[in-house]
């Protein structure tokens, strides 16, 4: 199932929790290779995970993570406007309808449908927020990944080539895009929305801090 969290609630789930950063680890550290930080107990987390950002789940059967990504909204602090910059020429794109999307994290057991589930629960986030955009940055095994699931953004910049190349994109959901999403998610739109409206209920959420 998809589970949508806000940081102060991952206590409440700390088994999930303590999965999603485990395998943060395991992807942006042993497999990719990135300079992030892992601690002890081997879990990744950075300075944005203090922001209380929202983070989106699938959750296995066993309770454990399958995938996740995390939101913050672009009118506060966010990765894209302090650290890649550059790839929009220098200047911030910031709006409270677009919110940055990043630490895309499949697991190694994660299906085959587990990214395109993801991306799909992005359309309810968006729909459900109001929002126009997501903003996020990503490397060339992600541009792949994006392309196979039907759900490629606009490229706003890129640096480097081949698989060292990372780039900034910005995505929006036409109804043709979420009808891909929903055909290879291989899930209803209604068990979607049921998903979300449990988690925030008919009326707008309340926004990150960051915010």
């Amino acid at each position: 199932m998809i589970r949508f969290l806000y940081g102060d609630s991952l206590a409440d789930h700390s088994r999930l929790a303590q999965s999603m950063f485990r395998d943060r680890a395991k992807q942006f550290s042993e497999r990719l290779g990135w300079e992030v930080s892992v601690d002890d107990a081997g879990e990744e987390r950075d300075q944005y995970d203090a922001l209380n950002p929202l983070y989106v789940i699938w959750q296995r059967p066993d309770g454990l993570h399958g995938g996740s990504m995390r939101f913050l909204p672009t009118t506060g602090r966010c990765m894209t406007h302090e650290h890649f910059l550059h790839l929009s020429s220098g200047t911030p794109v910031q709006s409270p309808f677009i919110w940055e999307c990043t630490r895309f994290c499949l697991s190694e057991s994660a299906s085959p449908t587990t990214a395109a589930r993801l991306m799909l629960a992005g359309v309810a986030l968006m729909e459900g927020q109001r929002l126009e955009h997501f903003l996020g940055v990503f490397d060339a095994p992600m541009e792949r990944i994006y392309r196979q699931i039907g759900a490629s953004p606009e490229i706003l910049g890129s640096v480097g080539q081949g698989r060292t190349k990372t780039s900034l994109g910005l995505w929006a959901y036409t109804p043709a895009a979420k009808a891909r999403l929903v055909k290879k998610a291989k899930l209803s739109e209604a068990v979607m929305l049921h998903w979300y409206l449990r988690a925030f209920g008919p009326k707008p959420s309340k926004k990150s801090d960051a915010a």
